[in-house]
């Protein structure tokens, strides 16, 4: 058996989950196919594992526990989209600020860790965002495009990171379902 897992950092800030769901309106409005990330389900991945054995669940975990680092803040800026506006799969929101370098470091860490249980290394490296919506196809591109443009400027607020944790992802017919299995301390 296995599980189907990924590292993220959860949005649970009232205030920028909320401005999440403006923009979400804003790009539905558009008429374009796409399926809006559940308020409740809103993190910023720091990577996917997809199905882990069950045997090796408990060893992610502990690496998971033993992350340390002093909660710090990263401000919600920009929308925008993967690979391109003109054949985009994904609108997210992006992160920047003075302590990005410190969400690099612990994906860093995290990556290396990953590697020493046998993980292969991520390929993609990481671009640190939230996913907003996915494009189902190609419906209303232009007009999604638009709004897109018109959100690049978007100011969502700050988040606070003070956990990163283990996710377990079930997919269901009415979307994912998360659970937590291991969770960071901050120091």
């Amino acid at each position: 058996m296995s599980v189907r897992c990924f590292v993220a950092v959860d949005i649970e800030d009232r205030e920028l989950l909320e401005a999440f769901e403006k923009a979400q309106a804003v790009l539905k409005s558009t008429g374009a196919d796409l399926k809006s990330v559940e308020t409740g389900n809103m993190h910023i991945t720091l990577r996917f594992l997809g199905d882990v054995p069950d045997g090796e669940v408990e060893g992610v975990g502990d690496l998971i526990r033993r992350l340390e680092f002093e909660p710090f803040s990263l401000d919600v800026n920009e929308v925008g989209v993967f690979p391109s506006l003109s054949r985009p799969s994904v609108v997210w929101a992006g992160l920047e600020g003075e302590r990005l370098p410190e969400m690099l470091r612990i994906y860093t860490e995290l990556e290396k860790g990953l590697k020493r249980l046998g993980f292969e290394p991520e390929r993609r490296g990481f671009e640190p965002h939230l996913t907003l919506c996915r494009v189902r196809s190609g419906r209303n591109r232009e007009q999604l495009a638009e709004a897109v443009r018109g959100l690049a400027d978007e100011r969502f607020g700050e988040l606070e990171v003070r956990h990163v944790r283990l996710k377990k992802s079930v997919l269901t017919s009415r979307g994912p379902i998360y659970s937590t299995l291991a969770e960071s301390k901050s120091i």
